[in-house]
């Protein structure tokens, strides 16, 4: 169908203004990604933006060689499998029995869910409570406290609703009770949401580093994304120090990698992981986040 000069020119607008829009979101991390592979005493002389000026694999040497990185990523994978794996499962029961009509008290239930949703303790309680339960300094404080996220929850609780009725009581009428018609009917249904809200969960976990910042002391139960700020702070106090310091600038001639470089290349590293799980998780997700959006 042939389009009019007007909607030619509006359709010609919309492009350009989404490819400025693509290229303003990408540009950020495409630089990032150049810095990391150019020399780090090269990218201090400026100018260094779409192609590495001087190409080098020494800051991903330098990044790859250090152990604290390596055993930040085996805590940040450990913490984002189980996480996202028990997140998933307890907020999917949790939901599955608040989309049940005969739950007694279902709707205070609801209530008090959403209350959390608005109002938290705050970090001074929080902090109290989880070294009162033990969770202090312990792998269990990147699981456990977001475990079940009400948000999650009603997305879930959404998408049962939606179920047709008649499955889960042919199911019943075969002899299953709540659980088995659970885990033989509903969650078998649930793809497209149960990998949307993964996703969702995989990239809080992997992505969180101020948990370990306020409750973890032990630096081999450090995730990479806390060690990747440790690094963003301890670059602006080097190079404060390094105008000071003959003995400090003596040595950052002597190597061709910076901090600045160094910190590029870890935050391609720790960001790497989790753009490739996306592609596997793309066919559900359109149709995972539009649960909800035609009715409730």
């Amino acid at each position: 169908m042939r389009l009019a000069w007007d909607d030619r020119v509006f359709t010609v607008f919309v492009y350009l203004m989404l490819t400025l829009l693509g290229f303003l979101t990408f540009y950020p991390f495409w630089n990032a990604a150049v810095v990391s592979f150019n020399e780090g005493t090269d990218t201090s002389l400026g100018n260094v933006t779409f192609w590495p000026r001087v190409f080098t694999l020494e800051n991903y040497q330098v990044v790859l060689k250090d152990m604290r990185i390596l055993q930040g990523f085996v805590i940040s994978i450990a913490r984002t499998v189980a996480g996202t794996f028990l997140s998933i499962a307890m907020t999917a029961v949790f939901a599955y029995g608040m989309s049940r009509r005969e739950l007694i008290g279902r709707g205070y239930y609801m209530t008090f869910a959403i209350i959390t949703l608005y109002f938290s303790g705050g970090l001074i309680p929080t902090y109290l409570v989880i070294r009162s339960l033990g969770m202090f300094d312990s792998f269990l404080v990147f699981i456990i406290p977001g475990m079940v996220s009400v948000w999650s929850m009603i997305i879930f609780r959404t998408f049962f609703k939606e179920i047709p009725p008649g499955l889960e009581d042919a199911a019943r009428i075969d002899g299953c009770g709540y659980w088995a018609t659970f885990l033989r009917v509903v969650i078998p249904l649930s793809g497209p949401v149960i990998a949307t809200l993964s996703l969702f969960a995989a990239v809080a976990h992997w992505n969180d580093w101020f948990i370990a910042s306020i409750y973890i002391n032990n630096k081999d139960l450090l995730p990479v994304q806390t060690l990747l700020k440790q690094t963003l702070d301890s670059n602006i106090a080097s190079e404060m120090s390094a105008a000071d310091s003959a003995s400090t600038s003596f040595i950052m001639r002597s190597q061709t990698y910076t901090t600045k470089s160094l910190t590029m290349a870890t935050m391609m590293v720790t960001t790497l992981p989790i753009i490739l799980v996306y592609p596997f998780l793309q066919r559900y997700f359109v149709k995972g986040v539009l649960v909800g959006s035609l009715k409730e």
